[in-house]
């Protein structure tokens, strides 16, 4: 069943267009992306089915495209189209840092690392490198696995940040499993990086803290 098969007052395109993209569900939205169902089930119902197995719509936009082979019905145009999705909201929160200072538009900063990091299922630490204006100058995933002092080299991080001739930066690690609330370890790894960036007049703005349902500011808590 395709979108055409549905009711006029159910299509979620006319709804849509008529209503505002805010009056669509997830799954609507999602439906109008996937266009087409299979065979006894509507593209509508694919679509909530979707979600309700990748964990929502931030988790099904983190699950990667040989992930979603996976599926019945998806072939590798709808595959393709819902991976470009995320890639589009990531260039342009990536743009909107780039474009302003980084703490004139903190939600924006937030969105991109919950995009970025949100939904891996591993243990990630990243950095956003930032120039003298706190406009983004790079974004790299440097460590993966537990974080500790041992586990992340400050070395690397200084190399990283002269490389792109950082002015400050802005930490950034993931909490898979959804304690948004930072470890004795990751307050230790922040003075630790705090500490060694100094010595390159690297200044450390922030430490957030990542998970699928939200992000949270180390410094916010008084811990940077």
């Amino acid at each position: 069943m395709n979108l055409k098969a549905l009711p006029a007052d159910s299509r979620p395109r006319e709804k849509l267009l008529q209503r505002g993209p805010q009056a669509l569900s997830d799954a609507e939205l999602l439906a109008l992306l996937l266009r087409t169902g299979i065979q006894g089930k509507s593209v509508v119902v694919l679509a909530q089915e979707l979600l309700e197995q990748f964990g929502g719509m931030a988790g099904l936009l983190h699950t990667s495209a040989d992930a979603l082979k996976t599926i019945k019905g998806l072939g590798p145009a709808k595959r393709a189209e819902v991976v470009a999705v995320l890639e589009l909201a990531r260039r342009a929160l990536a743009q909107q840092m780039q474009d302003t200072p980084v703490f004139d538009g903190p939600q924006a900063v937030r969105d991109y690392l919950q995009l970025q990091l949100g939904a891996k299922g591993h243990e990630v630490f990243a950095i956003i490198f930032l120039d003298s204006q706190h406009k983004l100058l790079a974004f790299e995933e440097l460590f993966r696995g537990t974080l500790t002092q041992t586990s992340v080299y400050p070395r690397e991080v200084v190399l990283r940040a002269l490389h792109h001739q950082a002015a400050a930066v802005v930490l950034a690690h993931n909490h898979p499993s959804g304690n948004a609330q930072p470890s004795s370890a990751d307050e230790a790894l922040t003075r630790t990086l705090k500490t060694t960036l100094a010595l390159v007049d690297v200044r450390v703005l922030d430490h957030f803290v990542v998970t699928r349902s939200g992000v949270v500011s180390m410094a916010e808590m008084g811990l940077v």
